[in-house]
């Protein structure tokens, strides 16, 4: 435990969490508090900062009115206990409420079990009673049949009621169980481990002084996301630049200035250096043991060099009212994008509140409109259905895509996700954006033929088909058609190309490729034979035609 008692030279500085840039792993965290000095302080302190503190990247500076000399930094470890009365007495109103609630359920049971006993009772003394005034005709069959049913409706009415409520019981047990759990958990007294920073200085005098702390913190990362919306009545692709941002650190970010970094402090500054790639014979077995107990020490890393301190230092800047006569349109607050060499830095032009839950919480990096342009690929093979794609350009001047998942909308309708590669500006790239019924396509086997008689020894099977590709949109569309031959394994079995129509040439791994272009509301047909060829008492597996 700290010492509550704390010695006039030295003191505690009051700071908060004014600047986070987040990078893929990690975070850097800029603390900011102001102190007035007397003259004599030796040693001012910070406190607490969190366990995932990585000691040896704290940096510190200042200005103030007064001369401060900042000799060094260091970390203490620190354990303080949580006061708990608050939320032992919530557990504990919880608790009670939950129990008066179950003792209610029981009265409904008992007061059911006693209802459900007396029809029971009823029924076995008007028994005999009953079957001696059916048998003199003093009762009618239809007041005996009135009378059971009667009997029967209640003691149903009891059960079911009696049921429900035990079934109530039972989850206000579960409840009250986890309560009590928790209760047990919070009065057992955990000790919260901690960091304090402990700054050296000497003072020139009195005057007030601004310390500013920097360090790095694990648990941090932020991870690309995107929004793309299609148009099929437009050549444009609006994108929607978002990052999610998850953090567990152990301080929460609460109207700091938010910078999001492609930068990768963790890799260090060297490149990796190649060991040499042995290989040996066997060795007798107390040379394999001592080779194993040298191989297993760690070896020394690299340590963590500091991300230069520009990147954590951010501005505030207001975002304009628009007035507007009719309703005012929400406004999304973009960011500010930057690049030095290949490291791109995203600057929030907003307060950032990103609590340490663990959970992601998106925010928006911009939004933008691209052009692009539609083609379509078809595999009727596999599929009777036309694929829509779009062929779209990265802004030159623009900021790198990276790596990331994107969900795709078409008018407006979402459609499904795909993973963006890394684009860099100027880079084009595809998106794939589902089935479209708007074109159709036709596939059909017109010939198989098997010649009665064999061809140099070899029996041949023609194959013949046709497709049909209607265009039934209102514009004009490219489309890439694939198809394929089977390709053989074996070298007794041959396979040749016949005839295409539109004729072209044989690809690799016997891929058919036609790019064609369909003008509305118009239909083409393609043709193609091929021949399989093999001794006749061959088996041909795999020809699934």
């Amino acid at each position: 435990m700290v010492n509550p008692e704390i010695p006039s030279w030295r003191k505690t500085v009051q700071s908060e969490i004014v600047a986070v840039t987040v990078y893929a792993d990690r975070a850097l965290v800029t603390r900011r508090g102001v102190v007035d000095l007397t003259g004599i302080e030796q040693e001012l302190v910070i406190t607490p900062v969190p366990m995932t503190l990585e000691t040896e990247s704290v940096r510190v500076s200042g200005t103030g009115t007064v001369g401060v000399r900042l000799v060094g930094v260091s970390s203490d470890r620190i354990y303080t206990t949580e006061p708990v009365a608050e939320r032992v007495a919530n557990l504990t109103r919880q608790i009670q409420q939950l129990e008066v609630e179950k003792r209610h359920l029981q009265a409904q049971v008992d007061a059911l079990a006693l209802q459900s006993s007396f029809i029971a009772g009823l029924r076995e003394k008007t028994e005999e009673p009953f079957s001696q005034s059916l048998s003199r005709k003093n009762l009618s069959l239809s007041e005996t049949l009135d009378f059971l049913n009667f009997l029967g409706s209640q003691y149903s009415e009891y059960a079911i009621a009696s049921g429900e409520c035990k079934t109530q019981q039972q989850e206000l047990d579960k409840q009250l169980q986890a309560l009590h759990t928790s209760l047990q958990i919070i009065q057992t007294p955990h000790p919260k481990e901690s960091f304090s920073l402990v700054v050296a200085v000497e003072v020139a005098g009195e005057g007030e002084f601004e310390l500013e702390v920097s360090y790095i913190v694990n648990r941090a990362s932020w991870t690309p996301l995107y929004d793309l919306r299609f148009s099929t009545t437009s050549d444009i692709v609006h994108l929607s630049y978002l990052a999610e941002i998850t953090q567990s650190t152990g301080e929460d970010w609460i109207g700091a200035n938010l910078t999001l970094s492609t930068a990768k402090p963790g890799l260090g500054t060297l490149p990796p250096k190649l060991e040499p790639w042995y290989i040996d014979s066997p060795l007798p077995q107390r040379v394999r043991e001592r080779r194993s107990r040298l191989a297993a020490q760690p070896p020394l890393l690299p340590s963590i060099p500091e991300p230069p301190a520009s990147a954590a230092r951010t501005d505030w800047q207001e975002q304009d009212e628009v007035a507007e006569d009719s309703l005012i349109a929400a406004e999304t607050v973009t960011a500010e994008v930057s690049k030095e060499g290949s490291v791109v830095t995203f600057k929030l032009n907003g307060g950032g509140n990103i609590p340490s839950d663990g959970a992601p919480h998106k925010t928006t990096i911009f939004n933008d409109d691209y052009p692009c342009s539609f083609d379509y690929v078809a595999m009727p093979r596999l599929v009777s259905f036309a694929y829509l794609q779009a062929n779209v350009k990265n802004s030159p001047n623009g900021a790198t895509f990276l790596p990331g998942k994107a969900n795709i909308f078409r008018d407006n309708v979402f459609i499904g996700t795909t993973q963006l590669e890394n684009i860099a500006p100027g880079q084009e790239f595809k998106l794939n954006l589902g089935i479209d019924e708007g074109l159709k396509i036709e596939r059909d086997l017109v010939e198989r033929l098997v010649d009665k008689r064999l061809i140099s020894n070899q029996r041949r099977i023609t194959y013949s088909y046709r497709l049909i590709i209607t265009n039934l949109l209102d514009k004009e569309v490219n489309l890439k058609l694939t198809e394929q031959l089977p390709v053989s394994r074996n070298e007794q079995i041959k396979v040749r190309l016949n005839r295409s129509n539109p004729q072209i040439q044989l690809g690799e791994m016997a891929i058919l490729e036609w790019l064609l272009n369909l003008p509305p509301q118009e239909q083409r047909e393609i043709y193609y034979q091929f021949n399989v060829e093999h001794p006749p008492d061959l088996m041909v597996v795999g020809l699934d035609i």
